[in-house]
């Protein structure tokens, strides 16, 4: 597994992989936004980078796909250098921004149409590009519907689907499910391995979702405060957390050093106090500390008021490598002002 450090580099070069990062940095003044993050993603592969808003996720699309200027480092996409071949790696990729660009006044198929001719794909390829992804997609019955009259999960499957119209060989998504109901995410899910069945596609995905990273992704880069901290399959990554079993547990009126007392258990590897006496317990024995904690309890008058054990998730992997839980970071303020987004060009 590929844990902190900046040995964790390329890992691999020259054929086989469809991006490549090396020792990229991203600065806006006085604030190092990515610093120093390297790795590769292989052809095929759908390669997840996870963390907190403000983590650095966005920044490192953007520059990847051309629509901020690099600091320091370097990045290929499928072997262009994007500083010095900039249309070329340009016309290879498809770009789902986090925020919605369709155009609210048009159908769907004529914000498909107009992608499409930006891209130079020739009338017979469109319609028959077009037909194919609305199939994919589910929205053929939907195809004339204006797109301001669409649900939030419509919209984004029209997005997805636009961004493919072109046929790119790598697909980046930023955040492609924020603000979607369970429903809606699921379906996104679902909609993106059909479409990763259908074609020769490398995808790309940041997320804060700890599941959805879990769900769709390969391999898993978490990045935290622009840094690069972990790296690996999200089964390896799991496995490397000391303790495969966590424990919650509500307790009622403890006391100050209740923590402690958990942590002193045997097989115990790891307690965070999560607020109003709730606590997660890691644990190399499920089982047995379960019983030894109850017990615990009822040695210091301490009423349990709820208990569950599950398997090591993706939540306590963040919390071994940065010490904190994701959901304590999911929004951020920083002390510089972003430069405006740009569209993406052809």
């Amino acid at each position: 597994m590929i844990a902190a450090g900046n040995n964790h580099a390329t890992g691999r070069t020259g054929n086989g992989n469809a991006i490549e990062v090396q020792n990229i940095v991203k600065k806006y003044g006085d604030f190092t936004a990515v610093d120093d993050v390297s790795f590769y993603v292989k052809e095929g592969e759908i390669f997840g980078l996870l963390g907190p808003n403000g983590a650095g996720k966005s920044t490192l699309i953007r520059m990847m796909t051309t629509l901020i200027p690099i600091t320091a480092g370097k990045a290929r996409i499928s072997g262009h250098d994007v500083q010095k071949e900039a249309d070329a790696a340009r016309r290879t990729i498809g770009v789902i921004p986090q925020a919605l660009t369709s155009d609210l006044d048009l159908t769907i198929e004529e914000n498909m149409s107009i992608y499409a001719k930006l891209y130079d794909v020739p009338a017979k390829e469109r319609k028959a590009a077009i037909n194919e992804l609305l199939e994919l997609v589910d929205l053929t019955k939907w195809r004339d519907a204006q797109t301001k009259t669409l649900s939030g999960g419509m919209r984004r499957r029209l997005e997805i689907a636009r961004g493919l119209v072109h046929s790119p060989k790598i697909f980046f998504l930023d955040e492609p499910t924020t603000g979607l109901d369970p429903v809606s995410r699921v379906a996104v899910w679902e909609m993106l391995t059909n479409i990763k069945a259908h074609r020769q596609l490398t995808v790309l995905i940041t997320t804060h979702y700890m599941d959805e990273a879990d769900r769709l992704c390969d391999r898993i880069a978490i990045v935290d405060h622009g840094k690069l901290v972990a790296l690996d399959t999200p089964a390896a990554l799991k496995a490397s957390v000391p303790g495969s079993n966590v424990i919650e547990a509500q307790f009622s009126h403890t006391p100050p050093d209740w923590g402690d007392r958990l942590h002193a258990l045997p097989e115990v590897t790891s307690v965070q106090h999560e607020g109003a006496g709730m606590y997660r317990v890691l644990t190399s024995n499920g089982s047995k500390t379960t019983t030894q904690l109850v017990e615990a309890a009822v040695q210091a008058g301490i009423e349990v008021k709820s208990l569950s054990v599950q398997n090591t998730t993706l939540d306590d992997v963040f919390v071994h490598y940065t010490g904190r839980q994701l959901r304590d970071e999911l929004v951020k303020a920083h002390a510089f002002v972003m430069p405006p987004r740009p569209g993406l060009q052809p």
